[in-house]
């Protein structure tokens, strides 16, 4: 199995609904969003996909958010779904899923809210 991984960053404000803590609060994060994908055979370049291809996927949906206020953003503005970086990272999977080739599957999508925190989001079961 080959995984290839790209990173893209995007600048956008939110706050937290129903939260007790400064995060209910407007501000914002440049956010770093890591994406990983596996398959299992190469092209006959020998590229499971080409860099630039799923930098190009994986920008459409960051350029969404990009510059946004994502509490006004569909799924994150509906009544109980904030958008936290476990959600967005969610959000990024199950769009960007719904975009690759069949070949290929997403090993893990993770978003970075600063440089010492981060959360993923993953198919399989994690114990």
């Amino acid at each position: 199995m080959y995984r290839l991984t790209v990173i893209k960053r995007f600048a956008a404000a939110h706050r937290l609904v129903n939260y007790q803590g400064q995060c209910a609060r407007l501000h914002g994060h440049t956010w770093t969003v890591e994406v990983s994908v596996g398959g299992e055979k190469l092209d006959s370049c020998g590229m499971l996909i080409d860099f630039r291809a799923l930098k190009e996927l994986v920008g459409k949906i960051v350029g969404e958010l990009d510059h946004s206020y994502l509490n006004d953003l569909h799924p994150f503005n509906e009544l109980n779904f904030n958008p936290t970086a476990e959600n967005l990272a969610r959000h990024i999977f199950y769009k960007l899923k719904s975009l690759l080739p069949p070949d290929l599957t997403i090993s893990e999508v993770r978003v970075w809210e600063s440089p010492d925190v981060c959360a993923s989001y993953r198919e399989d079961v994690i114990p």
